[in-house]
C-alpha cells in the first residue's frame, strides 16, 4: 500500500490553517473529505499527528516532524503544478450560490446570460446551505436566517414583510369592515372558511403569520398544495382565493393589479435578509458583482 498524494496536501493544509474546516475550504473539498483523508494517512503512519481541541487541531510533536519531512517536496510538487498545468484562455471561474428557488426567479434568472462567470445555483434548507457554505460547497448565500458558523460573515442588505395577499377578483368587502373594527376572532373564523393557496416545501409563512396576528396556530389545512411561491402568486393572479408570502416575490403582480395585499397584519412580520460568504474567499470581485445585482432587484 502506498500513500496518496491527497493525503500529504490535506496534511498540509490542516497543519497551516488549523482547522478541519479551513483545510476543507482551501482545497475546495467537503469537511468530511478531509476527515477521511488525515485519518487514512494516520492509518498509515501508525501515528497520531494532530490533537482534536474543539476549536483548532494541534500538531502533535509526530506531525511537527512529518510537517518538517513533506513540506520542501511537496511545495516543489504543487509548484511544478501550476507551472505545468494547461489554462485556456476563456478559462471562466465557477461560483456556487445558494437562495430559494423563488428569489432566484426573481432576481438573478433574467441576468444569467450576462455574467462573465460560469454559476451553479442550489436550492435548499437555509440550515444545509450554511453548512455548505462554512464546507466550501458554496460561495454565497442569501437568507433570512444567521448561523453561529465562525467562518462565515452575514452581511444585511434589505428586508421582506410577510403579508395576506388574495386573487383580485377575491371578494374580501366582508373581512376588510371585520378588520376596520378589530374584530380579528371574527376575521380569523372568516378566513378559515376560504380558498387557501400554499407550498409543500414552507409553510412558516402561514404559520408565522397567523400565530403572530390571531394568537393561535393556524387549524385549517390550505386547498391547493402547489410547488412554489411563484406558482400560488400565477393561481391567484385574475382569480379567487387567499395565501400569506413575502411582499418582494408579488411585487410584480401587485403592480400589474392581478392580485391584492388584504393585510399586513396588526403586528407585522418581517425578516431581515442576509448575503452570506465565508471571511476568506478566492471570489470577492463575482460575488460582489452578484450581490450588487441583488440590491438593485431589491
Amino acid at each position: 500500500m502506498h500513500w496518496n498524494l491527497e493525503w500529504l496536501r490535506t496534511f498540509k493544509a490542516i497543519y497551516e490553517t488549523g482547522t478541519l474546516s479551513a483545510a476543507a475550504q482551501e482545497l475546495f473539498i467537503s469537511q468530511p473529505g478531509v476527515s477521511l483523508h488525515l485519518n487514512s494517512l494516520e492509518a498509515y503512519t501508525g501515528s497520531k499527528l494532530f490533537d482534536r481541541s474543539a476549536r483548532k487541531m494541534v500538531p502533535t510533536e509526530k506531525g511537527k516532524i512529518f510537517y518538517n519531512f513533506i513540506i520542501d517536496p511537496l511545495t516543489k510538487l504543487e509548484n511544478g503544478e501550476q507551472h505545468f498545468h494547461k489554462r485556456s484562455q476563456d478559462e471562466r471561474v465557477t461560483i456556487s450560490v445558494g437562495m430559494c428557488f423563488e428569489t432566484f426567479q426573481y432576481t438573478l434568472e433574467e441576468h444569467i446570460a450576462e455574467l462573465p462567470f460560469n454559476l451553479i445555483i442550489k436550492f435548499g434548507e437555509y440550515p444545509q446551505m450554511q453548512h455548505d457554505l462554512d464546507n466550501g460547497l458554496l460561495d454565497l448565500i442569501i437568507t433570512p436566517q444567521k448561523g453561529n458558523q465562525q467562518n462565515i460573515l452575514y452581511e444585511p442588505f434589505s428586508k421582506e414583510r410577510i403579508v395576506l395577499i388574495a386573487g383580485n377578483k377575491t371578494d374580501t368587502s366582508e373581512l376588510e369592515k371585520l378588520m376596520k373594527k378589530a374584530q380579528i376572532s371574527e376575521a380569523a373564523d372568516l378566513l378559515k372558511q376560504q380558498l387557501w393557496y400554499s407550498t409543500a416545501a414552507d409553510m412558516d409563512h402561514l404559520r408565522n403569520f397567523w400565530t403572530k396576528n390571531f394568537g393561535e396556530h393556524p387549524d385549517f389545512s390550505p386547498n391547493y398544495i402547489v410547488p412554489n411561491i411563484s406558482s400560488i402568486i400565477r393561481c391567484l393572479s385574475d382569480n379567487t382565493g387567499f395565501s400569506i408570502v413575502p411582499d418582494f416575490l408579488c411585487s410584480d403582480a401587485l403592480a400589474n393589479k392581478k392580485i391584492k395585499i388584504v393585510w399586513e397584519g396588526q403586528n407585522p412580520v418581517e425578516n431581515t435578509l442576509y448575503f452570506g460568504t465565508r471571511k476568506k474567499t478566492m471570489y470577492q470581485e463575482e460575488i460582489d458583482q452578484l450581490e450588487k445585482l441583488l440590491k438593485e432587484k431589491w
